[in-house]
């Protein structure tokens, strides 16, 4: 996994997220997705710059396409996000997991986790 993988992962793991389960490189039709939630229907894509690139860009859409053909959401983040902008990127991902599974907002707040995530003992790492 790249840092920024690495990094969401450790925030969206171990049902982080309103106690929603997080795959990580789930195969779906012929692709492998990067994380994915069965439950929200939620497919995150977090990309690198070779996807800024043209005939990437096209790729992208057209996966995308076929994945939403099959009653997916697709959220893409780049690496930069991740890693410079975790809790806005965060909060988004919260925002359509509580969406997707009729959850509201006012009562997913008390349920995200600190950041960092508290360890063992109570204290923030």
């Amino acid at each position: 996994m790249t840092d920024a993988e690495q990094l969401l992962w450790k925030h969206i793991r171990r049902k982080q997220i309103i106690g929603i389960q997080f795959n990580r490189q789930k195969p779906i039709l012929n692709y492998i997705v990067d994380f994915y939630a069965a439950k929200a229907k939620l497919v995150i894509e977090i990309d690198g710059s070779q996807h800024l690139e043209e005939n990437n860009k096209i790729k992208d859409i057209e996966r995308d396409k076929d994945l939403n053909s099959v009653g997916l959401t697709i959220l893409r983040f780049d690496n930069r996000q991740v890693l410079t902008e975790t809790e806005s990127v965060l909060q988004e991902i919260y925002g359509v997991v509580a969406k997707m599974t009729d959850i509201t907002e006012s009562s997913t707040s008390e349920q995200i986790p600190p950041s960092p995530p508290l360890i063992k003992g109570g204290t923030q790492q």
